[in-house]
């Protein structure tokens, strides 16, 4: 992604053993693989991460789980024998990173948690990721991306006015629990920098959750109002929101004073910033949907793409609402800023797997390997990093330890 092979890489050396599933940690783990670090995906022989059987799928592989777990090796280990068990202790001691998103206590059971492997590994960083954390009242309750939108809040904000509560369209407590994971991570390797020693880094879907909503809880902190679901509203700005246009919707946001007192002149509606329901950025919010019908007047008679530029160009944030085609064939986003990467994958062949959010301008993030196929580099992980020759992997095979 805009790097090339001979150019250092931001987390280079350090070395990464995921043991994570579905979407939060797989993903955290990419973006740590999209930086330079040696990912080595760790799964269950014969049956491997549960996203290996969510579609769509090409030539019987997963499309959904080569996406997130790009720039990883991938290795098999039955951690349930005890031969298994000891195979991974000896990766931890050549290891800086574990990442695992077992329900708490899993990998306590196994013998193989935090207070076992840091006997092995002082410097060993060990994150977790789970519905509710390790630590809690609700410590042991089974967690997915839904649940934590529920029990997190962002359902209860989101949705039609009036209507009912609503999932946001992606996996998005996943997804923030894994970029958490990941900062978790780095700033553990930072702090090891100056202590030589690792921690354990815990993260909650729930909580991640809870902390992405900013405003909601300081607006109730202050008036004990419940906030509710106010469509594409913003409780704090308006006009901030989506209007119709002859052709679709278009987004205008008036992020201050100057913004919307310039914005009316633009739309010859000079009399709606002397307008007593529209003075101040309180008073535009309480009274939204009377000055959005007002606004909509203007929008309704132009195509979106006349809106977007009109309001562009007198220097007005604003923009159309995409499609997911239509962000794909986005030279800008698509092709510009890298968010969308051909590789080719050993079965599924040539496909686009998401690029990377994060830009270092000296390092950048790159996709240089597919997602591994089930126990792909057994051989190579087991020889380069523990010696194993070829006849001690097949002994392990027959064993289904691997």
């Amino acid at each position: 992604m805009g790097s090339t092979d001979k150019q250092p890489q931001a987390l280079q050396g350090v070395r990464v053993l995921d043991l994570t599933r579905v979407v939060a940690g797989p993903y955290g783990g990419s973006i740590l693989g999209d930086f330079g670090a040696d990912v080595i995906k760790i799964e269950v022989p014969g049956k491997g991460d549960d996203a290996r059987g969510y579609g769509p799928y090409r030539n019987g592989e997963s499309m959904y789980y080569a996406n997130l777990n790009r720039n990883k090796r991938g290795i098999t280990l039955n951690l349930k024998s005890d031969e298994g068990k000891e195979i991974f202790k000896e990766l931890v001691k050549k290891s800086d990173v574990v990442l695992e998103n077992y329900r708490p206590g899993v990998m306590d059971k196994l013998g193989l948690g935090y207070e076992v492997l840091k006997e092995i590994n002082p410097g060993i960083i060990y994150a977790a990721c789970s519905g509710f954390g390790s630590y809690g009242s609700y410590s042991q309750r089974p967690g997915y991306d839904i649940i934590s939108q529920g029990m997190g809040g962002l359902m209860s904000v989101t949705g039609a006015p009036g209507g009912e509560p609503t999932r946001s369209g992606n996996a998005m407590g996943d997804i923030l629990g894994g970029m958490n994971m990941v900062m978790g991570v780095l700033l553990a390797l930072y702090a090891r920098e100056r202590t030589g020693v690792g921690q354990r880094v815990d993260v909650s879907l729930v909580d991640s959750v809870v902390a992405s909503l900013e405003n909601a809880y300081i607006r109730y902190f202050d008036s004990g109002n419940i906030p509710v679901r106010n469509g594409n509203a913003y409780a704090s700005i308006a006009p901030y929101d989506t209007y119709h246009a002859k052709d679709g919707f278009v987004i205008i946001a008036c992020g201050n004073q100057k913004l919307y007192e310039k914005f009316c002149r633009l739309i010859h509606r000079e009399d709606m910033i002397t307008d007593e329901r529209f003075l101040t950025v309180p008073l535009r919010v309480k009274n939204n949907l009377e000055q959005k019908k007002e606004i909509e007047k203007w929008t309704m008679e132009r195509s979106v793409s006349e809106v977007v530029d009109i309001i562009l160009g007198a220097g007005i944030p604003a923009g159309p609402i995409y499609d997911v085609k239509q962000i794909t064939e986005d030279h800008h986003i698509a092709e510009e800023r890298e968010m969308f990467i051909d590789i080719e994958h050993p079965v599924i062949g040539p496909m686009k797997v998401n690029g990377n959010p994060i830009k270092l301008m000296d390092m950048m993030p790159r996709v240089s390997r597919p997602a591994p196929t089930l126990g792909q580099d057994n051989e190579e992980v087991f020889r380069e990093i523990l010696s194993f020759d070829e006849k001690k992997v097949s002994e392990l095979k027959e064993k289904s330890v691997i």
